[in-house]
C-alpha cells in the first residue's frame, strides 16, 4: 500500500447533500415556500450551459442541499436529516402550511433523538431531528 493511500483524508467537512428531483423549478418553489429554506446557487455549466447546479440551505447553514435532475435515468429517493431546536414547533408550522407529505406527529425511538419525516414532491425524504439532544 502506497504512503497516499495510508494518509488521512484531506475532506474535512460534509458541505453538500444531493437530491434527485424531477422539475429544478418546482424544487426550488417546494424547499423555499414551503419549507422555508434559502436558495443559496442557480448556475448554468457545461460545454453550452445546458447543465444547471441549483443549491438551496436553511437559513444560516453551511451544509447546502444540491437539487439535481435525474443522471442516467435515475429517479429521486434520497433523505437528509436537518436539526432544528424545536421539533414540535417545526412540525406544527409545517402543518399549518398544508401540501407537505409529512409524518402526522414527531416520534420518539429509544437511543434516538425526537424526530419526524417529510417526503418532497420527489420522493425524497429530509428527517427534522432535535438539535439539543
Amino acid at each position: 500500500m502506497s504512503d497516499s493511500a495510508s494518509a488521512p483524508t484531506t475532506v474535512n467537512n460534509i458541505g453538500v447533500a444531493m437530491f434527485t428531483v424531477s422539475d429544478q423549478d418546482a424544487a426550488i418553489s417546494f424547499y423555499i415556500e414551503k419549507l422555508g429554506f434559502e436558495l443559496r446557487g442557480d448556475d448554468s455549466f457545461g460545454e453550452n450551459g445546458e447543465m444547471r447546479w441549483v443549491e438551496v440551505a436553511p437559513p444560516g447553514s453551511t451544509a447546502r442541499l444540491a437539487l439535481n435532475p435525474p443522471m442516467n435515468g435515475e429517479p429521486g429517493g434520497g433523505s437528509i436529516g436537518v436539526e432544528t431546536k424545536d421539533v414540535i414547533g417545526e412540525h406544527a408550522r409545517l402543518s399549518a402550511l398544508g401540501g407537505i407529505d409529512l409524518d402526522p406527529e414527531p416520534m420518539t425511538t429509544p437511543g434516538a433523538p425526537l424526530m419526524f419525516m417529510l417526503r418532497d414532491p420527489d420522493g425524497n425524504t429530509v428527517v427534522v431531528v432535535d438539535a439539543t439532544r
